[in-house]
């Protein structure tokens, strides 16, 4: 089930929208030309700018003599890194579809704010629930989980067009899509848990998918629609 597009207008230019999406692609290229040139040198970047929950903890109860810089920053890093070309251009192409909208309402350096606390918060459900793993977890997906969490209180009658391949292309509103994207996200990783594979394996951290997209939902009720939003742009 793949979006494409939404319905939902906008009345101001999303710059920063944009510039996540510019820099999060840019990030990637870069770590495509480390990848290039040795291979350690891009997995001991994901080690070191990746959330490795084991390690975080580590520092953060004083097992570990790092600094507890190695423990915090990576929260805020670990959001622009990504694994693969289909992981970005799956990420920024919900960033696309959802993320315009809800800088719309916040502003633009609100939204910034609520973006990176959704991917800290994440990566902190990431860590609580993971607590043992070693494998270190990149992606703006954890972000993005947040505004999607926003965009699904604030407009949940909006329609989005969604593609089933690979022929079958149809409306739902916002809130059936996001709501089986938040359920499917949050029965994945219970099966995971159950399973006790994230300890030891990677794949996707669905708890900092619900995570976000849970800290999205509680923080649009706090963060204040812009004022006179109405006043700007076009349409």
């Amino acid at each position: 089930m793949i979006p494409l597009r939404d319905d939902q207008p906008i009345f101001s230019t999303p710059f920063v929208n944009y510039f996540l999406i510019v820099l999060n692609v840019v990030v990637f290229f870069w770590e495509l030309s480390v990848g290039m040139q040795s291979h350690r040198a891009l997995n001991s970047v994901m080690v070191e700018f990746g959330v490795v929950p084991h390690h975080t903890l580590a520092v953060l109860t004083g097992h570990s003599y790092a600094p507890v810089a190695t423990a915090i920053l990576p929260l805020f890093t670990s959001m622009f890194l990504h694994a693969s070309f289909l992981h970005v251009a799956g990420n920024m192409l919900f960033l696309w579809i959802f993320g315009d909208n809800v800088e719309d309402y916040l502003g633009h350096f609100t939204y910034l704010v609520f973006y990176l606390v959704s991917g800290v918060a994440a990566g902190a459900t990431h860590i609580l629930l993971n607590q043992g793993s070693r494998v270190p977890s990149v992606g703006a997906s954890g972000a993005i989980a947040g505004v999607m969490g926003a965009y699904f209180i604030l407009y949940p009658r909006a329609r989005v067009l969604i593609w089933f391949p690979p022929i079958f292309f149809f409306h739902v509103p916002a809130w059936l899509m996001l709501g089986y994207w938040f359920v499917g996200n949050f029965l994945s990783g219970t099966a995971t848990a159950i399973a006790e594979t994230s300890q030891t394996s990677g794949g996707i951290a669905f708890w900092a998918h619900v995570g976000g997209f849970v800290a999205g939902v509680v923080m649009i009720n706090v963060f204040r629609e812009r004022p006179q939003r109405y006043r700007y742009g076009t349409w």
